[in-house]
């Protein structure tokens, strides 16, 4: 008997741990979802006459928008391939040296470069485009960290070399989708402060409107959709990736890269994209291109299908037509299985082998096709 009472106690004391521990469990996913739904670094969700053309788009099925190829957010069967990589690779994903900046001030953009086309790699995808006297601003992250959060999240290895307090006159800020890598509150609110058009993919005016921008301001587009602002012809061009900020209303704002038609020069931003097909097309119709910028890090091969390689993005550069490829999405932030220098060192040898003109700057330092063309190495350790 003694036995038994005992036996049913334990069975009691088990049943109320798990009950408190289902209950924990619950109040977490409440508050995250309750953080979701109210803090603003989330962003908005997109409603109304802004959801309406959503729907109508022919990219967007089972309330989610789709990529024009079949895509995994990993390779099948490579999890734990790609989690084992995480926790036990030794590479040195951090820089053991102060990286070399060249630093900006507003004064360096008053005079426009002679041939008419100039960028600014700032870090990451972040990136000043000067064409035919105007400029375009990509994906601006100037935060120390790319976080919903500012004292936790992969920090940047170096400040960036032109302040946004610095920035010249922006005529158009273009942004590729809604990660926190790329759609930094911070740096919007403080753009939204100026008189600047954003152009942006489908549902990406629901967090803009939430932090400032107001609608007259943003031009949200479909892929193959155009925005016609201060005398440049900007078009949303198909990617292949994923959005999200949180864990509601995932793949329910679009991701796009971005066309830019100038009178003389044309360019092209890719964003954050696995390779596709599509990209022949782009070169045939829009190409070619004076000057590329193709993401080149945070590349692994069980996730190749949303985040492109250094040898895809020279593959992807010849498909559009290109003439100059600078790359970006590299140098800035732990993001992934590799060394933090190893997409420069791939890349080199694989633009070389193709004879691909490139130019890989220092932070800060300006590239302009066929006048400066840095290739200096700078990301190599000591």
């Amino acid at each position: 008997m003694q036995a038994f009472d005992r036996g049913r106690a334990m069975v009691a004391r088990m049943l109320r741990i798990l009950l408190r521990i289902a209950y924990g469990v619950l109040t977490l996913v409440v508050l995250v979802v309750g953080a979701t739904l109210l803090l603003p670094v989330f962003g908005g969700t997109p409603r109304g006459q802004r959801l309406a053309v959503i729907k109508r788009s022919p990219h967007f099925a089972d309330d989610k928008f789709r990529n024009l190829e079949a895509t995994h957010m990993l390779q099948p069967g490579t999890f734990w391939q790609m989690l084992g990589h995480s926790v036990f690779g030794d590479e040195q994903r951090v820089p053991t040296r102060a990286l070399p900046v060249v630093r900006r001030a507003r004064v360096d953009y008053e005079t426009p470069p002679a041939s008419g086309l100039r960028a600014t790699w700032i870090g990451h995808a972040t990136t000043l485009v000067e064409l035919e006297g105007r400029r375009i601003l990509f994906d601006p992250v100037f935060s120390e960290r790319c976080s919903p959060v500012s004292f936790a999240g992969p920090k940047r290895f170096f400040p960036p070399p032109l302040l946004l307090s610095e920035l010249p006159r922006i005529d158009v800020v273009a942004i590729s989708h809604d990660h926190y890598d790329h759609l930094d509150m911070p740096s919007i609110r403080a753009l939204a402060a100026q008189d600047v058009e954003f152009v942006v993919p489908l549902g990406m005016g629901a967090h803009l409107e939430r932090w400032g921008v107001t609608q007259a301001r943003i031009n949200e587009l479909d892929w193959y959709d155009t925005a016609t602002i201060a005398g440049l012809r900007l078009l949303a061009a198909p990617a292949r990736h994923y959005s999200g900020r949180g864990i509601l209303g995932g793949d329910r704002v679009q991701w796009a890269s971005w066309i830019v038609l100038g009178t003389r020069a044309r360019v092209f931003f890719s964003g954050d994209s696995g390779y596709s097909a599509e990209f022949v097309n782009i070169g045939r119709h829009f190409g070619p291109f004076d000057l590329t910028l193709i993401k080149i890090g945070a590349s692994d091969a069980t996730w190749e299908e949303i985040h492109m390689s250094p040898e895809s993005a020279v593959r992807t550069h010849r498909d559009l037509r290109g003439k100059l490829l600078l790359p970006v999405h590299w140098a800035t932030f732990n993001l992934a299985n590799h060394a933090w220098n190893e997409p420069a060192q791939r890349f080199v040898a694989a633009a070389e082998a193709q004879q691909v003109a490139y130019a890989v700057p220092r932070p800060g330092e300006f590239v302009e096709p066929g006048v400066h063309e840095p290739r200096q190495v700078w990301w190599a350790e000591p």
